[in-house]
């Protein structure tokens, strides 16, 4: 895709009847059971469809349009291409389907719209869609695979990564760069070894105690989500956000026999096996009597505030569900509505904050983390250029689409170079990873938010 690297083009005329003239979709010979070529298990609505004016401001906040210029990688055009599978002049064809691959799923055309076109539910109704009507060439699926075997399991990511820790401290890493061997892989293996963070081994055997007591008289009783690439590789912010919690006033209640809550999986079109591990997350959750879930990640909090439409049709779990993501809260949010008890001690320095895009278009969190960071004296909260633009994350999209998501990776350190930062900091351990591999080894510190309310509260600096 990076191949036609273009300037966007010109938004448009909501009115002009020729935006999509150069799309030629293919004839499908419709389904019986659904309306064209979708199967009737909850297609793209049409009243949703039927939203989109066409209007073309969604078009600057969209990563793959900015990348590209192409209408069919913009989210009016992905609208337009479900809608020619709903009427059946379009299917499930290689280029159709590589159309939705390439899109984020960043959401910041939700954002941006002024018709509130609900885009979110229209993708969330036409992956699972592709994933049940298309056939994906071997190589892929078997890349698919090797990924959902891997990160929604923190038991083998923990075996991984130890791999991983002997892998950097062998100086083999030094060494195939050097010879550019790695070069010679493909772009998603290159992708992989190139988003493998520094391996602490201690981190690798930290399990956190099941009850952490509030410090001082209780006002509020919560259970954290670990989560699974974060406990692997980003313990230290699941300890800050434990202690930074309990020192606020909260008793913390940590379920030993939590997994995955189903993110990855939801947002790849994966939907058995996101609904198997919503009402797995749900009864592990359920046994605790707590007032707040609180959550450090922000892919995993915007699903778990979703578990409601995901399970909408189960009768045994709607209910359930419901309950369960009204309980829901990132660990900015919670944060943010106490009032600060801990003393915080000055962290003299300049923060680049990036809005991680589950956060902040998804759930709609932004007063929050700045408001929680905003309680630090001394520390100077800066956003970035282009804030609403992802920096090519997206849950495993930078595996996935490794081409694209280096482009707009490199484009997000950019920004944050920009601002000449001491520290960046993010709430999502995908947006972590993906700035640190571009901003290189001379990065400043990148840090989980709460990491830097707990360093205040402790008396500790952050800048390294």
């Amino acid at each position: 895709m990076t191949d036609h690297l273009a300037q966007p083009a010109p938004a448009g005329d909501a009115g002009s009847e020729d935006i999509f003239g150069h799309l030629h979709p293919s004839t499908g010979a419709g389904r019986a059971d659904g309306p064209g070529n979708f199967d009737a298990h909850h297609p793209p609505d049409k009243d949703l469809l039927d939203d989109c004016v066409h209007c073309g401001f969604c078009l600057p906040t969209c990563p793959t349009y900015a990348l590209w210029g192409e209408e069919m990688d913009s989210p009016r055009g992905r609208i337009y291409l479900m809608d020619l599978v709903r009427e059946g002049s379009a299917s499930f064809d290689d280029q159709l389907v590589r159309h939705f691959d390439t899109c984020l799923g960043c959401m910041a055309c939700v954002t941006a719209c002024p018709s509130g076109v609900q885009y979110d539910k229209l993708l969330e109704s036409m992956r699972p869609q592709i994933e049940r009507h298309h056939e994906r060439s071997w190589s892929d699926r078997t890349f698919r695979e090797l990924v959902f075997a891997l990160f929604p399991h923190p038991r083998r990511l923990r075996l991984a990564a130890i791999g991983g820790l002997a892998y950097q401290r062998s100086g083999l890493p030094r060494l195939l760069r050097r010879g550019r061997f790695l070069d010679r892989l493909p772009a998603r293996l290159r992708a992989l070894e190139s988003l493998l963070p520094p391996i602490r081994a201690r981190d690798l055997v930290a399990d956190p105690p099941e009850r952490v007591a509030a410090v001082g008289t209780p006002r509020r009783r919560v259970a954290v989500l670990t989560g699974c690439v974060q406990r692997v590789f980003f313990s230290g912010v699941n300890a800050a956000t434990v202690r930074t919690l309990a020192a606020e006033g909260c008793e913390v209640l940590i379920p030993p026999d939590q997994g995955c809550c189903g993110a990855l999986s939801m947002h790849t079109g994966r939907e058995p096996e996101a609904l198997t591990r919503a009402r797995d997350t749900i009864a592990t959750f359920e046994r605790y009597d707590v007032d707040t879930i609180v959550v450090n990640v922000a892919g995993c909090g915007s699903t778990m505030k979703e578990y409601a439409t995901l399970l909408r049709d189960d009768a045994d779990w709607a209910d359930r569900a419901a309950a369960f993501s009204a309980k829901v809260r990132d660990v900015t949010e919670v944060l943010a509505e106490l009032e600060p008890r801990a003393p915080r001690n000055p962290i003299e320095g300049r923060v680049a904050y990036h809005d991680a895009c589950h956060l902040g278009h998804a759930q709609g969190v932004r007063a929050a983390p700045r408001a929680m960071l905003a309680t630090i004296p001394g520390l100077e909260v800066v956003d970035l250029p282009e804030a609403e633009l992802c920096c090519g994350s997206a849950g495993v999209y930078n595996l996935l689409e490794p081409e694209a998501a280096a482009d707009l990776g490199r484009r997000k350190v950019a920004n944050v170079r920009s601002v000449q930062p001491d520290v960046v900091a993010t709430a999502n351990p995908g947006c972590l990873l993906q700035i640190r591999r571009h901003l290189g080894e001379q990065a400043p510190p990148l840090l989980h938010p709460v990491e830097l309310v707990d360093a205040s509260i402790r008396g500790v600096s952050p800048l390294g």
